[in-house]
């Protein structure tokens, strides 16, 4: 057993290790001390050291305005603080108390000035609606109705002034239930009860946010629910300080905010990478047998099935699942093909290590295998020792620190913020079929003298399209969430997707995919727009599910023949260098671009379409809303 070090060690290394340089090593000890001790005085503690380290690590800075009718102010250093953890460097802006719908209604309010990437709106059912939340008993049946009415028509107000005046996110708390109905039983007796009204406001809410790109309805009245009602508020702290929350429970408020955060900035998992032995099953297979290992619906086996089904929700959502185990290869499969208490089997998993390699060096050959970067992988593991050793060996690998206790496993699993998702797309839903076909696609090409041979071999079909509603939400998700061919970087959500698209001289296109083997689906986006006799290419960017196999090219052909045809000159496109962009370094020069500019930020590239043309590849059949072409 792992002893584990006290917090106020941990400050002491992390000091040590700021003053010495070693950043990425101080972030794991300040990340290691939030894990331990979730509190104010390790929050503050984390915020004070981590703007130490701006600038030294990779993180993505994001602006967040919160708007609120209660006291929030000491939930900021937690939030700014998981933050950080998660990899996100957080700017605040709090609203006026109280004062959210003309901060909203306001065009020149200070909340469009501070222009955030994400507003949460967060209001108490009490304001919003004292007279369901206080005066219901002396409220008339029929009056009810009217005051549904009033507060969804409220909500439904503010969002559309909202999605006129920016194009951030918006999170909006739903309201919460009271713990004790004013009429007691008697609420659950009719239909128009004061839950129940409280619930239809909470419907139509979520009603609203489905009807605007980017506005998402955060289930508070869960979140009470979830850590207790009568736990929840602190009613002293409210009649002193307007802050309603109990302090126990003020890092569970920045949780829920922070599983919003973490997708809306992209800084989320793709793959979760699993071990097996006391993992996936109790037991270890090797030792105890098909017959001695627990997996089953009873206890003990239960707590490891009901991880097993937390991960297949997961696989629903588009992540990947990928074992990475050490063990006999043979007594593995078998306990996966075989065990009657298995719930997920071969045929769920992307790529598998079961073997007795470092399980750092495994899980590098996963991400090359499945052409994700290291900080794409999520890893479970019920070694502390194993977790430790892949944590200092891969720090951008997110790692899952499951509890001592097999029952807590799932519930691990489903509150760790990077496998959140807002929106899924139906690549998203196919996403280990995709990569199953992807592999017998790879392991054909070994049979071909050329590539040439093997992409005519493929029947490639590609069709690019404008953006429509049907395709906005996995246009947005593949500019948040591709690195490696990805020419500029630029993240964009669906609503700025919308908007650019709605903008004179701007087109937003995307490119599907489909050969022999089957569809990959959307794959590709090109954003460009018009600036007098040029075309900017202000987005550019691949899945690394078809990169080298020309499809880039195509897709470039496509937005030259869509410039000349508009009465444009030149094309013109920005390289910005990453970490993780290298596949894209050298696209300009390979398709006769010149190089018009360099510095430290990335190059410029311009190509002079009077004298230069780009054809599509002979082997890909490209579809587009003009008819058909090669």
């Amino acid at each position: 057993m792992i002893s584990e070090p006290s917090g106020l060690d941990l400050r002491s290394e992390a000091d040590r290790l700021i003053s010495a340089g070693s950043e990425e090593l101080a972030s794991l000890r300040l990340a290691e001390l939030w894990r331990n001790e979730a509190s104010a005085s390790a929050a503050a503690f984390l915020v004070s050291r981590y703007e130490q380290l701006r600038g030294k690590l990779p993180l993505v800075c994001y602006r967040l305005a919160i708007l609120r009718s209660f006291t929030v102010e000491p939930v900021l250093p937690l939030l700014r603080a998981d933050a950080f953890v998660h990899g996100i460097d957080l700017t605040v802006q709090l609203g006026d108390f109280n004062a959210y719908a003309q901060e909203i209604l306001d065009p020149d309010s200070s909340l469009y000035r501070f222009a955030p990437d994400a507003v949460i709106l967060a209001a108490r059912t009490a304001d919003l609606a004292p007279d369901l939340w206080h005066e219901y008993p002396d409220l008339a049946l029929e009056a009810v109705p009217a005051v549904v009415r009033r507060v969804s028509n409220s909500f439904r107000q503010w969002v559309r002034a909202f999605r006129e005046r920016s194009s951030a996110a918006l999170v909006v708390h739903s309201l919460e239930l009271p713990a004790r109905p004013g009429m007691g039983l008697l609420d659950a007796q009719e239909n128009k009860g004061q839950s129940a009204a409280i619930q239809q406001i909470n419907q139509e809410l979520r009603q609203i946010a489905s009807e605007h790109c980017g506005v998402y309805a955060l289930d508070y009245d869960g979140l009470v629910a979830r850590y207790g009602r009568l736990h929840w508020h602190d009613e002293r702290k409210w009649l002193i300080a307007r802050m309603p929350i109990a302090a126990d429970h003020l890092v569970y408020l920045a949780r829920e905010w922070l599983r919003f955060l973490v997708p809306l900035a992209g800084k989320t998992a793709k793959v979760l990478v699993t071990d097996l032995d006391n993992t996936l099953w109790g037991g270890v297979i090797g030792e105890d047998g098909m017959t001695g290992i627990k997996l089953g619906p009873e206890y003990p086996g239960a707590a490891y099935q009901n991880l097993q089904r937390a991960m297949l929700d997961l696989a629903r959502r588009g992540i990947l699942l990928a074992i990475c185990s050490k063990n006999n290869l043979e007594d593995a499969m078998e306990a996966l093909e075989n065990h009657p208490g298995m719930l997920l089997t071969p045929k769920h998993f992307a790529a598998v290590r079961i073997d007795w390699n470092d399980k750092a060096q495994n899980l590098r050959e996963i991400a090359a295998e499945l052409n994700v970067g290291m900080e794409a992988l999520a890893f479970l593991d019920d070694n502390p020792v194993e977790r430790q050793q892949v944590r200092s060996a891969l720090p951008e690998v997110t790692i899952v620190d499951l509890p001592e206790d097999p029952q807590a496993y799932a519930a691990a699993v489903r509150d760790c913020p990077v496998f959140e998702r807002l929106s899924l797309s139906s690549e998203d839903s196919q996403r280990t079929t995709l990569y199953a076909v992807r592999r017998k696609r790879s392991q054909t090409e070994q049979a071909f003298q050329s590539k040439e041979d093997f992409f005519r071999y493929l029947e490639q079909e590609a069709e690019v399209l404008p953006v429509s509603p049907a395709t906005l939400a996995r246009v947005a998700q593949l500019t948040q969430k591709t690195n490696q061919f990805n020419l500029t970087t630029q993240r964009h959500t669906e609503q700025q997707i919308a908007d650019m698209a709605a903008r004179p001289g701007w087109q937003v296109l995307s490119i599907k995919v489909r050969d022999r083997f089957g569809d990959h689906g959307l794959v590709g986006v090109a954003i460009t727009r018009d600036q007098a006799e040029t075309c900017e290419i202000e987005t550019f960017l691949l899945s690394c599910r078809v990169i080298g196999r020309t499809v880039e090219t195509a897709l470039l052909s496509h937005v030259a023949q869509g410039a000349v045809a508009r009465g444009r000159q030149r094309l013109a496109g920005r390289f910005s260098p990453t970490r993780k962009n290298a596949p894209a370094r050298d696209f300009y020069a390979r398709h006769g671009f010149q190089l018009l500019e360099e510095n430290r930020d990335g190059s410029v590239w311009t190509l002079d379409l009077r004298h230069h043309t780009i054809a599509t590849p002979a082997w890909i059949r490209l579809k587009t809303a003009e008819g058909e072409h090669n």
